[in-house]
């Protein structure tokens, strides 16, 4: 006896609504609200005349391959003197996130070097540093290595020694900063001030509004988030920032889409205020982006001058006529908290499920193949050889297209990540990602249960499996059984389609 399609279409509706049940039902959510009003930054005034002149960036420039001895290794980087007498103002440059190679930094570096700063950008380490641990107190003692190093130079004025940082360096520096009193100065680029978790929530959600994907690809990926057990996640920037008391010079870029920039800077604020340090310096730089330049190309009109203006006129430089000043920054959403996963979907559960998932679907051959080595095989009754080839078929195609499902889902994650750097023209990849994505899902809801029909109208038609057949059976089923309710917490089967 066959099942009808009419029942299986009714088997694979109600399979359907209790999977979408589960994407809504459990926890966690995440909804940023729409970021309050706040009415400093709706009078921004325009930028002083006088930290935009020009600088004039001509000097000579001596440059040398140095290294410093660090915990656990040696660091190497590039140091630029300027070639005019006297002492100078330095700076180092910190790194962001990644593998922070010194070649990143040498269009500034070289700006700066000719207009009389001298300047050391160098690797960042690659002992006790990688995408799962990232120590940013062991970074900060890298920095205050290389500010160690710059106060013996001859050519370096030891009280005028900074630290520039971006991205993530704008939770290393403050560190640094509060450690060591021999820090002159502070520049900040692009500087978070809020826990990693929410940077990069804020971000990913701020990207995929700009590529107009679908808000079940942002709840797919916080979800994902908050399964992630890294510690420096929840990182608390404030009580660094609260320790700094050497003048600061921020800047933010109003075409950021990595960085929160309001809450970044009433981080930063507050920060400045519980340290009693009045000479902060705040400047939102028109069309800038994460690196300060515009689109990737230039930087943005402005920056090397006012940085170049700001560090060779210290300590006149460090209490500026006006704290904000700038293009007025719009931030649409709250940079809000991802939830902690629960339990039952952290990172572990869900590569165990996985591991689960494999398993069960090679159990049926391997189990098929030890029958066979053994010599205990059996020519299969005549309703046998009729009825089991069917559900085979079924098996391997599942099996497929859950491999296909897992496949797409890390192939469009990597195409988020991908167009959240050029967006152009981005959005029609990213919707025909994620329909393929919700698709095998859909399509691998319908095979489980076909299959499952398929199986039992063959047991009641005859069919007397043997072993390594309820075997495969079993692994097959049971396994993409536990990649549906996987799928179904990452928002996979939820409506709106």
């Amino acid at each position: 006896m066959r099942t009808g399609r009419g029942t299986l279409s009714v088997a694979a509706g109600l399979v359907l609504v209790a999977l979408a049940t589960v994407g809504y039902v459990l926890p966690p959510a995440f909804d940023p609200p729409p970021l309050k009003v706040d009415p400093t930054f709706q009078s921004i005034p325009a930028q002083p005349a006088a930290e935009l002149r020009p600088v004039v960036a001509v000097d000579p420039v001596r440059r040398e391959e140095i290294s410093v001895a660090a915990e656990g290794q040696r660091l190497y980087g590039t140091l630029r003197v300027p070639l005019t007498p006297g002492r100078h103002p330095a700076m180092v440059f910190v790194s962001g996130s990644g593998n922070g190679s010194r070649t990143e930094f040498t269009p500034q570096a070289e700006f700066l070097a000719k207009a009389g700063v001298v300047t050391i950008a160098f690797d960042k380490r690659t002992v006790g540093y990688d995408f799962r641990h990232r120590d940013f107190s062991l970074l900060a003692d890298d920095a205050l290595r290389m500010v160690e190093y710059l106060r013996t130079r001859p050519e370096v004025d030891p009280d005028r020694v900074g630290l520039w940082g971006v991205s993530e360096g704008g939770w290393v520096v403050p560190i640094a900063a509060g450690k060591s009193p021999d820090v002159g100065f502070v520049i900040l680029v692009s500087s978070p001030n809020v826990s990693p978790l929410r940077q990069v929530a804020w971000a990913l959600n701020e990207q995929l509004l700009r590529l107009r994907a679908p808000i079940g690809a942002r709840d797919l990926l916080t979800r994902a988030m908050g399964g992630v057990g890294f510690d420096f996640l929840r990182y608390d920037a404030l009580p660094a920032l609260s320790r700094i008391r050497q003048p600061v010079l921020a800047f933010y870029g109003t075409m950021d889409p990595s960085i929160p920039f309001v809450e970044s800077t009433q981080a930063l604020v507050t920060g400045m205020r519980r340290a009693g340090n009045d000479d902060y310096t705040i400047r939102f730089m028109a069309r800038g982006d994460h690196a300060m330049r515009v689109n990737g190309g230039d930087f943005t009109a402005g920056y090397l001058e006012t940085m170049g203006n700001w560090i060779i006129g210290l300590p006149g430089t460090a209490r500026p006529a006006v704290h904000m000043a700038g293009t007025t920054p719009v931030q649409r959403f709250e940079a809000s908290d991802v939830p902690a996963a629960p339990w039952y979907a952290g990172g572990t559960m869900l590569g165990l499920t996985i591991c689960l998932a494999a398993v069960g679907y090679v159990a049926g051959p391997v189990a098929a193949m030890v029958v066979r080595l053994r010599g205990r095989t059996r020519e299969p009754a005549e309703i046998n050889a009729v009825l089991w080839p069917p559900i085979r078929r079924r098996l391997r195609r599942m099996a497929w297209t859950a491999l296909g499902l897992l496949a797409s889902v890390v192939a469009f994650i990597t195409l988020l990540v991908l167009f959240s750097v050029n967006q152009a023209g981005a959005w029609p990849a990213v919707l025909a990602g994620w329909l393929v994505v919700r698709a095998l899902a859909v399509l691998m809801l319908i095979q489980e249960v076909t299959a499952v029909a398929a199986f039992l109208s063959a047991l009641r038609e005859g069919m007397r499996p043997g072993r390594w057949q309820h075997v495969a059976v079993a692994g097959v089923l049971g396994g993409t059984g536990l990649l549906l309710v996987a799928a179904a917490y990452y928002g996979l089967f939820s409506f709106p389609w």
